[in-house]
């Protein structure tokens, strides 16, 4: 049963980007949210929130894997991190869908994952200067702010709320209607229509 969504967590991982998903994921109460590490020891975030990791990336567990979220920091940059490369593979290859965020998405190309499916990322030329193995420039969109293809959710790190988005749609979550209202409303803060008509009822 497919019912855990695994998030990394490090020392300065950018803990604004991937929020909103988070928090969509949790609303229903049907999925279990499981952060992991590199190790077992306390990290902190880019906004110095202290966080205990769960589990090590080496503990996974595949089966009950849906989604592996990995959110930007500076180690990728630094080619760090090797450890997420091979989970983000395992659990590929076990059928669940992986996603990154801003300079995570670098780590989705040292483990080849962007070769044949259309992906985005910060800049054009971004992930060629920092991953000199990656062959998957004629798949990169510089035109959308997340995409997700082949099970590779990307997305650059000004698209959190695009982001979300796609982890919503991945994880099916919502209907199609309402996964629209919910992105006017985020993205451009136009409430659905039940809202405004509650809205003018309270008034």
């Amino acid at each position: 049963m497919r019912d855990t969504v695994y998030f990394l967590v490090f020392d300065g991982f950018a803990d604004w980007e991937a929020a909103l998903a988070l928090c969509e994921i949790r609303r229903p109460g049907d999925w279990r949210v499981v952060t992991v590490g590199f190790s077992m020891q306390p990290v902190v975030s880019m906004g110095g929130l202290r966080v205990l990791p769960e589990l090590t990336l080496d503990r996974i567990d595949l089966a009950r894997a849906a989604l592996l979220i990995m959110p930007g920091g500076h180690l990728w940059e630094r080619n760090e991190g090797d450890e997420a490369v091979d989970a983000a593979l395992r659990v590929h290859a076990a059928g669940a869908p992986v996603a990154a965020i801003s300079s995570a998405v670098l780590a989705l190309a040292r483990a080849g994952l962007l070769e044949r499916s259309r992906h985005t990322g910060n800049l054009t030329g971004f992930i060629g200067s920092r991953v000199p193995a990656y062959a998957g420039s004629e798949q990169y969109d510089p035109d959308v702010l997340a995409v997700s293809d082949g099970g590779v959710i990307t997305a650059s790190g000004l698209g959190s709320v695009e982001f979300a988005r796609e982890v919503i749609r991945t994880l099916d979550l919502y209907s199609s209607s309402d996964r629209e209202h919910w992105y006017r409303l985020f993205k451009h803060a136009v409430p659905p229509p039940w809202f405004a008509g509650e809205r003018a009822v309270a008034a």
